[in-house]
């Protein structure tokens, strides 16, 4: 069994020798790095190098077009580890076969940031259960064809994690890990070329210790940077990386991967010994764990985001996620213009089509409107600012005509940068339509909600729902009677799964009936049918309209055309393709398709009919 471990070493060895070497100039640090990947090689079970061997001989498989995705929070969908085990069968019944579990490590009460300040990578919140909880959730996972998701933390520690400990106490070599400073000098020069993360809840990249020391926080001010020039924090990190993937964890995502790496006079982004690193967990993983997949979390436009895959000769991650279009696609919806979106398609469509991206709508987080401004003013005259302003307007309902109900996070009102928050249905008029008792509006809501949906899963990747929004869940505005929560509005979507309303799923005369068993419709016809798949031709048509977006797809002989109507009006548009074709949502037959009737916010997916051989 040796064998299948220095196979795979020597395949990667010179070239993970050389850049090891190159960036840490330690040939000592490198021989304990191989040999701590050995050690993690033979912790691995039987079951995982048995899934290794499965996946190492189909490359492809986590590009099915099957594929479903859903994160949720362990506590707010079952209470703990124990209970989301015994929800397999609901999630089974939701079509999901990649399960993303929102930060669950230990990290203290009231200074987690939701679970991102990590105080112990090999403990589980105690709330939640332990570590062999965790593990027998994988091992349930694997049996039902389910692929397990986890965050892991690399850009900082919490200032409770042992190594932040031992460095406030002045242990010997644990200071090192992190950025300390006896003055403000080199913090003051940082500052000057460095962006603030969260410039109104946590202004300042620094934090002032009680003995006068200076400390790197990016992010909160209990979230100590790590100094990855230190190639024990490296190695450290890694191996905390397969502890995890040795668990039975299926997708690490790698959380704020573009900030890792910190150098004087620069935005301390997207630097290139991030990549150096990239690549080398990309490495490891090939070596220790193949069947495990890298997911980076690159929350910047496209043009930052695609390196990030690295290159077919020498890949980094296997997926990323589709943040761009994501915030696009809301804006689009705001705007009722699609032409922004077309042009940010156009772009996702030229890329290779090795490249996977993760594709959703809502997740754990805030939307930032990181939108292409320079773009929108030279062809629509938008100030950026002003901008801002009315997106966020508008998915508050402070905006004439909005139903959306939504709450800022963020809010700095001298550069108009605050980010939305809110789920799915809320930001689609769900929650106003209910509350006002307005069956129009309800239906309007709920046909926006479904097309949001389909427009996801008309994209090429992986889509992933964020749990509640199969149901379409509301906001939770209970979060602010929580003092642990009450300052973080992304808690207003982050609130318990409702599993009453998930009683309803099945009855077609409610909305989550409705949403339930449309959105299952949409994701059994997007399995079944080739033109979905991740190799097929994807391009952006001509819709003749700009309040509707046409994406094509084909396989093969096999074509689609997928329309949606972002504004609220009946729109008649359509492509120029010739053939007859079938609505496969409906059933609706067309012999001409360039003037298509779609209802407000409501869209079509149209098969061309095959020729008879």
């Amino acid at each position: 069994m040796a064998n299948v471990f220095q196979r795979r070493l020597a395949h990667h060895y010179d070239e993970l020798k050389w850049l090891y070497i190159e960036l840490y100039r330690d040939e000592g640090a490198f021989r304990y790095f191989t040999e701590m990947l050995e050690r993690c090689w033979k912790g691995r079970k039987k079951a995982l190098r048995d899934q290794d061997a499965r996946r190492e001989a189909d490359p492809g498989w986590y590009r099915r077009r099957d594929l479903l995705g859903m994160m949720l929070y362990v506590d707010a969908f079952a209470g703990n580890l124990r209970g989301v085990k015994d929800r397999l069968p609901y999630l089974e019944e939701c079509g999901v076969n990649y399960l993303h579990l929102m930060p669950l490590l230990a990290s203290p009460k009231g200074r987690s940031d939701g679970g991102y300040a990590v105080s112990d990578f090999r403990s589980v919140q105690p709330e939640l259960g332990t570590m062999d909880d965790l593990e027998a959730l994988a091992d349930a996972c694997r049996r039902a064809g389910v692929s397990l998701c986890l965050d892991f933390v690399m850009n900082h520690t919490s200032e409770d994690h042992q190594w932040a400990k031992k460095a406030r106490a002045g242990e010997p070599g644990y200071g090192e890990r992190y950025f300390f400073y006896d003055s403000w000098d080199i913090p003051r020069e940082f500052e000057k070329t460095v962006p603030q993360v969260f410039p109104t809840t946590a202004p300042g990249s620094f934090t002032q210790l009680e003995d006068g020391r200076i400390v790197m926080t990016n992010f909160y001010p209990y979230q100590w940077d790590l100094n990855y020039a230190n190639p024990v924090v490296f190695n450290d990190m890694t191996e905390n990386l397969l502890f995890l993937a040795n668990r039975g964890i299926d997708v690490i995502r790698l959380d704020a991967i573009p900030y890792i790496w910190k150098e004087l006079g620069t935005d301390c982004r997207n630097l290139p010994q991030v990549h150096t690193l990239a690549r080398m967990l990309r490495m490891v993983c090939e070596i220790v764990c193949p069947s495990v997949l890298l997911l980076g979390e690159v929350v910047m436009e496209p043009a930052k985001v695609a390196p990030y895959f690295g290159t077919p000769e020498k890949p980094e991650c296997h997926m990323l996620y589709n943040v761009t279009t994501m915030a696009t696609t809301w804006h689009t919806l705001a705007t009722g213009d699609v032409s922004l979106l077309k042009r940010q398609m156009e772009t996702v469509c030229a890329l290779p089509r090795d490249f996977l991206f993760l594709n959703y709508l809502r997740c754990h987080d805030d939307i930032g409107w990181g939108l292409d401004y320079p773009w929108l003013a030279r062809n629509f005259a938008v100030d950026e600012v002003a901008h801002k302003r009315y997106l966020n307007d508008w998915f508050t309902g402070k905006f004439p005509g909005s139903c959306a109900r939504g709450e800022l996070y963020n809010d700095d009102p001298r550069l108009g940068d605050a980010r939305l928050c809110g789920t799915t249905a809320s930001l689609c008029g769900l929650e106003a339509a209910e509350y006002e008792r307005d069956p129009f509006k309800l239906e309007r809501a709920l046909a926006c909600d479904l097309t949001l949906h389909a427009w996801m899963l008309s994209q090429s990747g992986i889509p992933v729902i964020y749990s509640g929004d199969e149901i379409g869940r509301l906001n939770d505005d209970t979060y602010h009677d929580d003092p642990d929560k009450r300052e973080d509005s992304r808690y207003i979507h982050r609130g318990a799964f409702q599993w009453e309303a998930a009683g309803h799923r099945n009855d077609p005369d409610t909305c989550q009936g409705k949403l339930f068993q449309g959105l299952r419709r949409l994701e059994a016809i997007r399995a079944g049918e080739p033109c979905f798949d991740a190799g097929a031709d994807v391009w952006v048509g001509d819709s003749g309209d700009r309040r509707v977006l046409a994406l094509c797809r084909r396989s093969g002989e096999r074509e689609l055309v997928c329309l949606f109507n972002f504004s609220g009006q009946f729109v008649r548009a359509g492509v120029d393709r010739a053939g007859n074709y079938t609505e496969l949502m409906y059933g609706t037959r067309y012999g001409d398709i360039r003037t298509v009737e779609l209802w407000p916010n409501g869209f079509a997916w149209l098969l061309r009919d095959q020729e008879p051989s």
